[in-house]
């Protein structure tokens, strides 16, 4: 956790002398949200419902294993889902990009790439998410568009928004940027459709989802996987990802004694003395950046999101019936 993170979420000291900037920011979003309310920016509608996954925090609040489940959920009652990605960390030669599972992280960003490996479903990168999204339509004939980490892309018109929240670090100070981590205040959550909180209790109308640890799988080596349980030390963890304590805490929870931590920015771009000798376990994540130098004792652990039945059969009502009006 990065010292300004501290402040955020547990502190709440000095990052307030930061306010008059926040003061600033609020002020252009509210300017901006403004001009698409009266349509002096355009929203631009599809033809298809678009659900957007987002959050109002900065950081990693557990929006990509969300939009992996709706994923499988929305194939398993007979749509044809597709995922658009601003491709953060990436730089595509052109765009829209489709990616595809041996895609060049550095060309397709990471987030995108490692929910390609977990999803049969076409994936596209485009800054210009109202493009990467027509192309899902057009190029890749999907019928229900999901926009993963589209909350504030308010160009891209949305039929149904679902905001995840940290359960267990919340919004923190509840001050917007940089003095606090909101992108958004904290009455945004109540304009949302559904608010899924990842872990924690649960404050309202607000849906549990928790993440369920698979078993290890080698780095370089895909085909080969073993239990956590099985792991042996002396073992190191890596994550470079919005909340690197939770995985490490995660791991501590399974039984795991880790040798030493190595947190790492959101998006770090590995190389392989970013590690030490020894066996090292990562994100899901983390891994797609590092299977060109991955050591054979390298190990990422998947997780996926689990969620409960009333929350399913809420989101697939609320689709049908947007579906019913396109």
């Amino acid at each position: 956790m990065t010292k300004l993170e501290h402040a955020w979420y547990q502190s709440f000291g000095w990052s307030l002398l930061l306010l008059p900037i926040s003061a600033v920011f609020w002020g252009l979003s509210a300017l901006r949200r403004f001009c698409f309310s009266i349509g002096l920016t355009k929203i631009h509608k599809l033809p298809v419902p678009v659900v957007v996954i987002g959050n109002i925090n900065v950081g990693g609040n557990g929006k990509t294993p969300l939009v992996i489940y709706l994923s499988s959920y929305l194939k398993q009652q007979g749509f044809r889902p597709g995922i658009v990605s601003r491709g953060y960390g990436g730089k595509a030669a052109q765009y829209p990009m489709t990616v595809e599972k041996h895609s060049d992280p550095a060309h397709s960003g990471d987030e995108p790439l490692f929910i390609k490996h977990r999803v049969n479903c076409p994936v596209v990168v485009d800054p210009n998410r109202v493009r990467g999204a027509q192309a899902l339509i057009t190029k890749h004939g999907c019928n229900v568009i999901l926009s993963d980490d589209g909350l504030q892309h308010y160009r891209l018109g949305r039929d149904i928004e679902i905001a995840v929240v940290d359960g267990q670090r919340r919004q923190g100070n509840g001050y917007l940027l940089p003095a606090g981590p909101l992108r958004e205040g904290k009455w945004r959550l109540k304009t949302v459709d559904f608010v899924v909180v990842n872990g924690g209790k649960l404050q309202g109308d607000e849906y549990m989802m928790s993440l369920e640890p698979g078993q290890l799988v080698n780095v370089k080596f895909k085909g080969q996987t073993k239990p956590l349980n099985q792991i042996s030390g002396p073992v190191y963890a890596a994550a470079g990802i919005g909340n690197p304590g939770r995985f490490f805490t995660l791991l501590g929870n399974k039984g795991v004694k880790l040798e030493k931590t190595f947190a790492f920015p959101d998006h770090h771009q590995y190389k392989e003395s970013d590690l030490p000798d020894g066996t090292v376990l990562m994100t899901e994540k983390d891994a797609v950046k590092c299977t060109d130098f991955a050591k054979d004792n390298w190990w990422f652990l998947p997780v996926s999101a689990k969620l409960t039945e009333t929350f399913n059969q809420a989101f697939l009502t609320k689709l049908k019936a947007v579906k019913s009006k396109k």
